[in-house]
C-alpha cells in the first residue's frame, strides 16, 4: 500500500494536471467558437458561387468542361485534413482510418493513388507507412485564410486538369456540433450532379460567354470546396480538443476522489495503529 506521502504527492500532481486540462478546455472552446463562425460565414459565398456555376452548367446543354466530365480512373488523389498537434481525441485516427480503408478497398498498387496532406499528423502517418505524398502543408493556422491554402488548392485542381489524377477526393471531419463531428469523404473532381447541388434562383446575363466564365469559375468553385472543408475541419478539430480536455478534467476529478479516499483510509489506519500501540503500551505497564 502506498504511503501517505506518496498519496499526497499524487493528489497534488493530479490537481495541477486538472488545472492545465481545464485551462486548455477553455482555450479550445474559444478557438472553436471563432472557427465555427468562420465556417458558417463562408457558407453564403460558397452557396452563391455554387448557384452561379449551376446556372451556367444547366442553362446550356452544349457546355463542356473537363472538370464536369467523368473519365476512366487510372489514378486517384486523396486530400486529407488533419491536425498539427495531438490532444484531440480520435479526431485524426478517424480520418486516417477512412483513408486506409479506401486505399485497401480500391487500390492494389501505390501507383494508383497519391495523397495531398494538410496537417503534420497526417503527414507523419503517411511518411511512416511509405504512402505517396505529393503535396503537404504543415503548421496550418488555427483560423486559416484562403491565402494559406490557395497554392495547394490550385495545384490540386491543376493536377486534375493536367490528367495527373482522374479523381480527387477530400477526407475531413465535418463539424455538426461541439460534441459531434462526422468523418466525411467527398468527391471534389470531377464535379458530378451539379444540378442537384444548387438551384439557381436568379437570372444572369453573362459577358463574355458562358463557357469562358465557366472556365474561370469551375477551378474557383473546386478551390472554394477545399477551403470550406478546411474551415469545417478546423472547427471540428477545436471541438474535439475541447471534448478531450473536458474528458481529461473529468477523469482527473475522478482520480482525485479515489486518491483522497485512499489517503483518508490510510491516515485513519495510521491513527488507529498509533492508538492501538498506545493502549498496548499502557496495558503492558499495568
Amino acid at each position: 500500500m502506498a504511503s501517505l506521502r506518496d498519496l499526497k504527492g499524487r493528489i497534488d500532481s493530479t490537481k495541477k494536471t486538472k488545472q492545465i486540462t481545464g485551462a486548455m478546455e477553455l482555450v479550445s472552446a474559444s478557438k472553436m467558437s471563432k472557427a465555427e463562425q468562420n465556417a458558417r460565414g463562408f457558407v453564403p459565398y460558397a452557396d452563391k458561387l455554387q448557384e452561379v456555376v449551376s446556372s451556367i452548367a444547366n442553362s446550356n446543354t452544349d457546355t463542356q468542361h473537363p472538370m464536369l466530365n467523368k473519365r476512366e480512373v487510372k489514378k486517384t488523389g486523396y486530400l486529407i485534413i488533419t491536425s498539427d498537434r495531438g490532444l484531440v481525441g480520435a479526431y485524426n485516427s478517424h480520418i486516417l482510418k477512412n483513408l486506409i480503408n479506401n486505399i485497401e478497398k480500391k487500390h492494389s498498387s501505390k501507383d494508383e493513388y497519391t495523397i495531398i496532406v494538410i496537417g503534420r499528423k497526417g503527414y507523419d502517418f503517411c511518411r511512416k507507412r511509405g504512402l505517396p505524398v505529393t503535396q503537404s502543408i504543415l503548421g496550418m493556422s488555427d483560423h486559416p485564410t484562403f491565402a494559406d491554402v490557395k497554392n495547394l488548392a490550385s495545384e490540386a485542381v491543376q493536377m486534375y486538369a493536367d490528367q495527373e489524377i482522374d479523381e480527387l477526393h477530400i477526407i475531413y471531419n465535418h463539424y455538426v456540433s461541439a460534441i459531434s463531428q462526422v468523418v466525411t469523404n467527398k468527391q471534389l473532381l470531377p464535379i458530378e450532379h451539379i444540378e442537384n447541388q444548387g438551384a439557381a434562383s436568379s437570372n444572369y446575363e453573362f459577358d463574355p460567354g458562358q463557357e469562358e466564365i465557366l472556365e474561370v469559375l469551375l477551378p474557383q468553385y473546386a478551390e472554394s470546396l477545399i477551403f470550406g472543408a478546411l474551415l469545417d475541419g478546423k472547427a471540428s478539430e477545436h471541438a474535439a480538443s475541447m471534448t478531450a480536455m473536458r474528458s481529461a478534467t473529468d477523469n482527473a476529478n475522478e482520480l482525485i476522489g479515489d486518491l483522497e479516499l485512499s489517503y483518508n483510509r490510510a491516515r485513519q489506519a495510521a491513527i488507529t495503529q498509533e492508538i492501538t500501540e498506545i493502549v498496548g503500551g499502557v496495558a503492558a505497564l499495568e
